[in-house]
């Protein structure tokens, strides 16, 4: 057990600090495995802790202060946050209810949650894209990778390379181990995305092999090149995920919305658009096709390999990506 003091005491005896006490307790809920999952419970809760601290929050140290109310004026943040457009519905809805979660776990009840985050951010969650992803012109990609370079950040410009061609997510082209992947590409003509991977889903149990293209050997080939010395990825040696962030990921996004891309996961969508043409030999449903309609055996084949490339395990969240089936 991962308690160090009394049920009764500090962060209900997970220690003196709230940004400790969560994972702990969510470490002790889950025992042994489910790393993916307790990670991501644990990244949520210190945004959550943030807000505790800041000009905008109660000043919490201690879990056992945390009431309701105090979630409620938390929901009212991020739903703030949603209209500023500074996070995505869905990012909202997860924050929230990992905030349950941990509380669960810090208290050893279900008396302190919310019970609806969707209906405490009074915001429904869109699982179908509604609008054409941007990126899809590999020509306006390559004008953003030339701004970044210009403006001395090649390795965000790799980031967006790598998520265009291979549909990686920001973690992963960050992550990717580029000298494996480009001996898979030499040796296999496909490569095996591993690194960064989302819940945990990685290794023999969970292969997420994609062929490789032109387009992939270059987005690799750019990507070591650009790799800082001594590292088989885009972060320095002695330099954190959480740093790279801050000092790279923030200004590249700002580069994007100015050049019309709303984001890194818009290339996603772009690569999955992409893909179901090439194996359907139509156009996404985003983009006006009517593949579902004309052979709805050949459209489940086409989501059902897209689902894998991207890293998914459901078929019907690719409706987010490039439009749903009717």
């Amino acid at each position: 057990m991962a308690l160090v003091g009394n049920r009764d005491g500090l962060n209900f005896g997970y220690g003196r600090q709230l940004s400790y006490a969560g994972p702990q307790a969510l470490k002790d809920l889950f025992g042994c495995g489910h790393y993916g999952t307790v990670k991501a419970h644990s990244d949520r809760w210190q945004a959550f802790v943030r807000w505790c601290r800041s000009e905008d929050g109660p000043g919490f140290n201690d879990a056992r202060q945390i009431d309701r109310q105090t979630l409620l004026e938390y929901a009212g943040y991020l739903r703030q946050q949603v209209e500023q457009s500074a996070l995505g519905i869905a990012t909202a809805q997860n924050r929230l209810s990992s905030v349950n979660r941990t509380m669960a776990a810090l208290r050893g009840d279900q008396y302190v949650k919310v019970v609806s985050p969707s209906k405490a951010l009074g915001m429904r969650r869109i699982s179908v894209r509604q609008s054409v992803p941007q990126g899809q012109d590999r020509e306006h990609v390559k004008r953003i990778v030339d701004v970044l370079c210009e403006h001395q950040m090649p390795r965000a410009a790799a980031i967006v390379h790598l998520a265009r061609a291979a549909g990686m997510r920001l973690r992963e082209a960050i992550l990717a181990d580029l000298p494996r992947l480009q001996r898979e590409a030499e040796q296999l003509g496909r490569i095996n995305i591993q690194d960064g991977t989302k819940g945990g889903r990685s290794g023999a149990s969970a292969p997420r092999w994609i062929t490789v293209d032109e387009h992939i050997r270059d987005a690799l080939a750019f990507a070591l090149q650009v790799s800082p010395d001594g590292s088989r990825n885009q972060l320095a040696l002695h330099e954190s995920y959480r740093d790279f962030q801050q000092v790279l990921v923030r200004p590249a996004r700002e580069t994007l919305h100015t050049h019309n891309l709303k984001g890194f996961h818009e290339l996603r969508a772009a690569f999955a658009c992409e893909r179901y043409e090439q194996i359907t030999q139509h156009p996404a449903p985003i983009n006006g096709g009517s593949c579902y309609q004309l052979d709805r055996h050949l459209d489940q084949e086409a989501r059902a390999q897209i689902s894998y490339e991207l890293g998914h395990g459901r078929i019907d969240v690719i409706s987010a990506y490039m439009g749903s089936r009717a």
